[in-house]
């Protein structure tokens, strides 16, 4: 199938969802940090199949394997059934995080189930007053109503309303206006540790700490969401793992499937145990499938030492993009943390920037127009960050000089 063809396919059979975003190829296969379209173009993957999921590359060997064996056995039985690939990666992942889970298919489920948990957790302790979500401005936690209602983006939101009530956003950063929002009314506080959405904007300690404190104080849950920012992208398994603070419920999903949708959301007691059976549920959720993939997926991440070469290839992605900005004015910041990286430029010319590196075989994304973000997978080489950081150096130096 050519691009002709896909977009004829696209107009007639989908909805006008995705069309603005959309780069100009079909993608046919991928191989760890690298794809290739239908026309035999090969491309540097710096997205990880777009929006950080595939942490661990294309076709990783542990994933594949997980495929081939799970599917052989059993697909999908629903939660009305045990089945040892759900159990087994709750062990996992429990042992990891210290509290129990809840499994779904996306980011945005992991959320919505992060909040009904904080509510009934209010609810059961206090009473129905107590429902207030405070979340920060910029933040973005997914487009189902409830995580839409959270995430601090009003550009998302002017068209669905009314959204569900009790949602109060807040600068991010600002311990004042957190101290100001958080009160008798709030059952929980919802952060992403690092704004991945919005441009790679790391929590400081001191608000992260702020966080913990006032909630402790006002009996309020500590909710993460690390979609983006978990399973190793920052260098660490859990983006908090970077702060001295630990959170009560966590949402996870993306990376965690190496490509095949699940998330869950991790709760500790005693918040955990506020859920009660018919509380919330998924039919899909925890399914054998994507549970023995997101086990392979630890697997690969434990046995490989991807934490430590997350951070290292991550630094020198970081490194050699500060490089690139004392070359060009273009440049004016550079954000990084492990492999979540953004760089800021001068003039709207971030559309421009990611089309010439597309044709130079190297796949980045915008954040509006003057902003280019940077998600490589885990697996890539330090060869690979180098062409990449060579196609950067070439594209902004030339458009540096426009």
């Amino acid at each position: 199938m050519n691009i002709d063809e896909a977009k004829a396919l696209e107009r007639a059979c989908l909805l006008n969802l995705y069309t603005p975003i959309r780069m100009p190829m079909v993608i046919a296969r991928g191989e760890g940090a690298r794809l290739w379209d239908t026309e035999g173009r090969e491309y540097l993957d710096f997205v990880s199949g777009g929006r950080a999921v595939t942490g661990l590359g294309h076709c990783h060997p542990k994933v594949v394997e997980a495929i081939r064996q799970q599917a052989g056995k059993l697909i999908h039985v629903s939660n009305d059934f045990f089945s040892e690939p759900q159990l087994l990666l709750a062990q996992r992942l429990s042992e990891l995080f210290g509290g129990r889970c809840f499994f779904c298919n996306s980011g945005a489920e992991a959320v919505e189930a992060a909040i009904k948990l904080a509510r009934k957790h209010a609810y059961k302790a206090v009473g129905p007053d107590k429902h207030h979500v405070i979340t920060v401005l910029r933040s973005f936690h997914g487009r189902t109503m409830g995580a839409l209602a959270a995430t601090g983006q009003p550009k998302y939101q002017q068209a669905f309303q009314p959204l569900p009530a009790g949602f109060v956003h807040v600068p991010f950063n600002d311990v004042a206006a957190l101290e100001a929002a958080v009160d008798a009314r709030t059952c929980a506080v919802m952060l992403e540790p690092i704004l991945g959405e919005s441009g790679v904007y790391p929590a400081t300690a001191e608000y992260l700490a702020a966080a913990r404190r006032l909630c402790d104080t006002h009996r309020a849950v500590l909710i993460f969401d690390e979609v983006q920012t978990g399973l190793g992208r920052t260098g660490k398994m859990f983006a908090y793992q970077h702060y001295d603070v630990e959170p009560d419920v966590m949402a996870l999903a993306k990376g965690l499937g190496g490509g095949v949708p699940i998330g869950a959301m991790l709760a500790r007691e005693p918040v955990a145990s506020s859920f009660e059976p018919g509380d919330h549920a998924s039919t899909f959720g925890g399914s054998p499938l994507p549970a023995a993939v997101a086990v392979a997926v630890l697997d690969a991440i434990r046995d490989e030492n991807l934490l430590a070469r997350a951070a290292a290839i991550g630094e020198r992605l970081a490194e050699g993009l500060k490089v690139i900005q004392e070359k060009t004015p273009l440049v004016t910041e550079v954000r990084a943390r492990g492999l979540m990286i953004a760089v800021d430029l001068a003039r709207p010319v971030a559309a421009r920037a990611k089309a010439e590196c597309l044709a130079r075989g190297l796949l980045l994304i915008t954040v509006g127009d003057q902003m280019l973000r940077l998600l490589p997978p885990m697996v890539l080489s330090k060869e690979q960050a180098d062409r990449g950081l060579a196609i950067l150096a070439e594209v902004l130096e030339a458009l540096g000089r426009d």
